[in-house]
């Protein structure tokens, strides 16, 4: 039997999840949390082999968790599932300890699919997001911008673009303001970048893609 924790801030995606998961035999969820840091009590405090996890939540966000999570449970395997297109964000997070990246429009198939490869201490690669990696090893030279940035400077970044203040970013990371400002200034000097609205432009973090529950 599989354990899952499921994470997302809209109770009516858990409740489709957790309803579909139901009708797989190996598939059992043993627990729910909405927000990053809720998914970090879950995991101190459930038993898990998979935690199914979105990106955007109020608060503590998938992003700001993930570190934590792989920290305190590094044996937990972390399927992101998230409305964010897969080339924006699956390398980066892949990169720092994500199981796999699936977008919400894929086919609910696909992710018990990917929930079963995760729970064997796979990884579960889309053939999309294994193509985004042949193309950084065939041309390293040709990276995003964000994909320069350290993981912290990337948490900041997409607190950033989503019009967060430094304060704001400061809290919810446990940083000073000062050192949120420090932050702010590699990431815009490593992707040139001028102010926050061309981070805004960027990647369109306001425009919430349609969930696919």
């Amino acid at each position: 039997m599989i354990k899952i924790g499921i994470v997302d801030d809209h109770a009516i995606v858990r409740s489709g999840l957790r309803q579909f998961f139901s009708d797989q035999v190996d598939l059992r969820v043993v627990g729910e949390a909405g927000s990053g840091r809720e998914a970090i009590d879950l995991v101190r405090k459930a038993e898990l082999d998979v935690l199914l996890m979105d990106l955007s939540m109020p608060g503590q966000s998938g992003i700001d968790a993930l570190a934590m999570i792989r920290a305190k449970a590094p044996d937990v395997g972390i399927l992101i599932l998230s409305g964010y297109p897969e080339e924006h964000y699956a390398v980066n997070l892949i990169r720092q300890g994500a199981s796999g990246y699936l977008n919400k429009e894929c086919d609910p198939g696909e992710i018990v699919k990917a929930i079963r490869v995760i729970a064997l201490g796979k990884r579960y690669i889309t053939p999309s997001v294994a193509e985004l990696l042949a193309q950084q090893l065939n041309r390293p030279a040709d990276v995003a911008s964000h994909e320069q940035l350290s993981e912290r400077e990337f948490q900041v970044f997409l607190k950033l673009a989503k019009g967060e203040t430094a304060g704001d970013i400061a809290r919810a990371l446990s940083l000073s303001v000062k050192t949120v400002s420090t932050y702010r200034t590699r990431v815009m000097e490593k992707m040139s970048l001028n102010s926050n609205s061309d981070l805004t432009y960027y990647v369109p973090l306001r425009t919430q893609v349609p969930t696919a529950f």
